[in-house]
């Protein structure tokens, strides 16, 4: 994961109301925030995540907001001086007005106080006794919105009026006092956070603010729940059998190795979260940090280069009130850069190095996929739907997609066809033949490019294809909407002995029949009537059986078959009020079923040595 904001990246906006905008963050633009200001994209490039900025006035002569970063104790001034406030040092108890005069109230000895955030002075001060008759002014609506248009000091200034006008802030009690201005902050207060785009946050987005079913409805705990019990994690390096690591090839005896090492087949509906998902744990969901992409080869130019350029950003909008905040931007929030970018009116533009070098640029048909801590997708469609992986920077259906990134090594995908019947698929057998270098010197540009680009399309459609149906893998990880029956029938000969398998569903009913397939009765009526059909199968032929209608399933290849569920639920923590918060998302509950794979033992299993009852080490004992 990246620990600064690359160039070209899709980062989320933490507003202070806690929606998120989703925007990626392109050089030389200018970012909009609405009806609160703008700021140029180059203010927050290669700065840390989780900074919170906030947007100071304009100055005379320019047409956008630097941005100042928040420090962590202004940030939380509120809660650093409610800590260190004086609150009746003696212990005494709180008198009461019963009769709700504010201004005959009987001082408790309980000081309310705000505090200006940058100065330090006292705002406004309470003892339930009587505010200073400046306190008492109230806005009238003309006023409010003079302020809002005026927009000084990043709205703090209206939030300190607005709390200084109010008529019964002397009845409120400290928690009231502090919630009410919480409200105020969030609304008026300009700000923002750029956190990542990593999988919970991509999660979390598609849950609360987009369609929650193209994910499945699957919550970060499912997600969690199936990384864990597939056992996805890294792979190991990987060395090619090419012989690019050191320039020596290695053995064959190696590279199979390799290949039963770190493999994963996986069956995703949820447009490609489930295989981000992975792919992090994998450590090959995110390109090098220091990677330069053929955008980036753009001079970044400084704030007022940037802002003479078309206002071009990208964002993804959360549903928002348009009354407060217009474009689907709940921003109140503004911020400045502590160091601002030095003009160059002459920036020096990269010229992209040639790939040529004099020669002839060489085309090799061998395909370019590790032989571990690989990533196999099985899909139903032509194309593969992981249209999440975007957010990464990797698009799976882009045929001129760059090989620099590392799903572009270590993804592959494979369609049901290839799978099952890979005769039947015309891409597959029909070979592109190999032409000779002389012959491919005579012929057109345009000729020899579609050449090579077919060759290498059937080069590594056949490398997929054999190295899937060999098997081997290390687990099988699924969330599809197929039935998950049908799935088994032809993933569980691929998978190597001991490899773990989690598969989600929505709902438990296609989980609670798949596991009745593998139940302990299931299997002790194989092994005592097994079905006419495999009294002459050899083991090979076993595990590629279709079953029946009695076993649908073979069940001696799977073992420890079981359901589960979890859900994290928030709870409000107050004395006498604990209790789960009644606002929780509701949706499909969500439950994985675990097994494992395993291989049948050929022959008959007899039991070895020397055996020793319980009554015999008994006698021996009274014996003694």
């Amino acid at each position: 994961m990246h620990s600064l904001v690359q160039p070209n990246a899709w980062v989320a906006l933490k507003l202070p109301s806690g929606n998120l905008r989703v925007l990626q963050v392109t050089p030389n633009t200018t970012i909009s925030l609405g009806k609160y200001g703008s700021f140029p994209s180059n203010l927050i490039i290669h700065r840390p995540f989780h900074l919170t900025y906030e947007l100071q006035d304009k100055l005379p002569g320019e047409n956008f907001h630097r941005l100042r970063i928040v420090p962590a104790s202004e940030l939380y001034s509120d809660i650093l001086t409610s800590t260190t406030s004086a609150s009746s040092p003696d212990g005494d108890t709180p008198i009461t007005n019963n009769d709700g005069d504010a201004e005959n109230a009987v001082p408790t000895s309980i000081e309310y106080s705000l505090v200006d955030p940058e100065s330090g002075a006292v705002v406004a001060k309470t003892d339930r006794a009587e505010l200073d008759a400046s306190a008492r002014q109230t806005l009238s609506v003309e006023e409010i919105e003079a302020l809002k248009k005026d927009g000084t000091d990043a709205g703090r200034d209206i939030i300190a009026k607005l709390l200084l006008s109010h008529t019964a802030l002397d009845q409120k009690t400290e928690y009231s006092l502090a919630k009410y201005k919480i409200l105020k902050t969030k609304k008026y207060i300009r700000r923002f956070c750029v956190v990542p785009m990593d999988v919970p946050m991509l999660t979390h987005w598609q849950l609360e603010v987009k369609d929650s079913s193209k994910i499945l409805d699957m919550r970060d705990e499912m997600i969690a729940l199936v990384g864990c019990w597939g056992n996805v994690h890294f792979g190991g390096e990987d060395r090619r059998e090419n012989g690019e690591d050191g320039g020596n090839a290695i053995d064959e005896q190696e590279a199979l190795e390799q290949q039963t090492s770190g493999r994963w087949l996986a069956v995703d509906d949820t447009g490609g979260l489930l295989v981000a998902a992975m792919a992090e744990r994998m450590g090959i969901l995110y390109p090098p940090e220091n990677e330069v992409t053929e955008d980036e080869n753009e001079p970044i130019l400084s704030q007022g280069e940037c802002s003479n350029q078309e206002t071009a950003t990208k964002t993804r909008d959360t549903p928002s009130d348009k009354n407060d905040e217009p474009s689907g931007c709940n921003i109140e929030a503004t911020a400045q850069a502590e160091d601002s970018l030095q003009s160059n009116p002459t920036p020096e533009i990269a010229i992209r190095p040639s790939h040529r070098n004099g020669k002839p640029k060489e085309h090799s048909s061998k395909p370019p996929f590790a032989n571990s801590n690989t990533l196999t997708v099985i899909h139903a469609n032509q194309q593969p739907n992981l249209s999440f992986l975007r957010e990464y920077g990797f698009d799976v259906t882009n045929p001129s997609q760059k090989q620099d990134h590392p799903l572009a090594s270590h993804l592959m995908t494979i369609s049901w066809l290839q799978l099952v019947d890979p005769e039947s698929d015309a891409t597959y057998t029909t070979e592109i033949a190999d032409i000779a270098p002389e012959v491919l010197r005579l012929w057109k540009t345009n000729r020899r490019g579609t050449y090579y680009r077919k060759r290498r399309r059937w080069a590594k459609i056949r490398h997929i294809v054999d190295t899937t149906r060999k098997g081997e893998f290390s687990g099988l990880v699924t969330a599809s909407t197929m039935d998950p029956i049908s799935i088994m029938r032809y993933a569980v000969p691929l998978l190597a002995g001991g490899a773990p398998i989690a598969i989600y569903s929505q709902s438990i009913e296609p989980l609670t029949a798949l596991a009745d397939c593998y139940s302990i009765a299931r299997r002790a009526a194989w092994v005592a009537t097994p079905p006419d059909e495999i009294v002459s199968k050899t083991t090979e032929e076993l595990e590629n059986w279709a079953g029946n209608e009695e076993f649908p399933l073979n069940p001696s290849l799977v073992l420890g078959a079981s359901i589960q569920t979890s859900r994290v639920r928030k709870w409000q923590v107050l004395p006498g009020r604990t209790h789960p918060l009644m606002t929780s998302r509701g949706g499909p509950e969500g439950y994985v079923f675990t097994a494992w794979r395993v291989k049948p033992a050929e022959g008959k299993v007899e039991a070895r040595g020397k055996a020793r009852t319980r009554k015999r080490k008994l006698d021996e004992t009274t014996k003694e």
